[in-house]
């Protein structure tokens, strides 16, 4: 597959396909997934994507998707994966309401297939947990204990039976929100397509502004915007008191999660251990994927 440059090719619906597009559906044809004209706007690749297309491929439009002319199974199959990606969200907002009343949760988002709608019915419902600095490993114990009470499956470590359950495999501390391994255009990809369900304080918006990289591989997949700090001294003396008594309140129990925060790290990490592959298990971050999946989908192309 010949890495072009300069290729653009016209549909009988008049509308003409770029390098950007096609390298799009080279890459996108990969898990399935035809196009829509506003997804191929959105996914065009960047400059630094380096994802080659399939030239002597015939492009098709039908039923309003772009794909590979031998590959019209996958219009049909997207659609029938949407309708059980929508029976799996509802399990996902359920979960994603139930962690939200954890103060310590600031981020829960969608992540993997199910957030482009492109999950199969056998497969579990993977979420990303950022919470407050400091507080990860005693987060997640808390939130693993509120899902069981829940009564919301999760699912554990080799478990084989994984259907509709949910799987907290990404969890970041919010003072370690930028992604400094790994960059390529899968991981942009991944990064790019994630659906917030639970968002305090900005926290989503401030994860893409840390990962705004995401850009040099997908540059119109999502918007990146600097916070801005807003001027609070008009505000009135009763509500800096009040932003001050809370501020106090939460440096008591930042001190107390302190030591709480060290030993559940250690318990879990002594139970993860010997278990660990290529699992990233550190104070601010656990991702808990054994499978580098970049690595997997970037070598299909280079195989080929």
């Amino acid at each position: 597959m010949p890495f072009l440059y300069e290729t653009k090719i016209s549909l009988e619906n008049g509308v003409s396909l770029n390098h950007g597009d096609l390298a799009s559906l080279a890459y996108h044809n990969i898990f399935d997934y035809p196009l829509t004209l506003s997804e191929l706007l959105r996914w065009s690749v960047g400059s630094k994507s380096e994802i080659p297309i399939e030239a002597r491929q015939i492009i098709k439009f039908q039923n309003g998707f772009y794909f590979y002319e031998e590959r019209g199974g996958i219009v049909f199959k997207r659609l029938l994966r949407k309708r059980i990606s929508t029976r799996k969200s509802q399990i996902a907002f359920k979960a994603a309401k139930a962690l939200s009343l954890i103060p310590t949760v600031k981020l829960v988002a969608v992540t993997g297939a199910l957030a482009m709608e492109n999950v199969s019915d056998e497969s579990d419902i993977d979420l990303l947990i950022v919470t407050q600095g400091g507080t990860l490993w005693t987060t997640r114990i808390l939130s693993l204990g509120l899902l069981w009470l829940k009564r919301i499956p999760t699912r554990r470590f080799d478990d084989k039976f994984q259907k509709d359950k949910i799987c907290l495999n990404m969890w970041l501390d919010e003072d370690n929100l930028a992604w400094r391994k790994d960059r390529n255009a899968y991981t942009a990809h991944e990064i790019a397509q994630i659906v917030p369900l639970v968002n305090k304080n900005l926290t989503y918006e401030r994860f893409i502004w840390k990962n705004k990289w995401v850009k040099e591989y997908w540059p119109r997949a999502l918007k990146v915007q600097k916070l801005n700090i807003k001027d609070q001294s008009h505000k009135s003396k009763f509500k800096k008191f009040y932003n001050f008594a809370l501020s106090f309140c939460i440096l008591i129990f930042e001190f107390l999660f302190m030591k709480v925060e060290k030993i559940a790290f250690r318990l879990q990490y002594w139970y993860m251990k010997g278990k660990i592959t290529r699992e990233v298990v550190t104070p601010t971050r656990a991702f808990f994927h054994p499978v580098d999946w970049g690595k997997v989908v970037l070598s299909r192309f280079k195989s080929n």
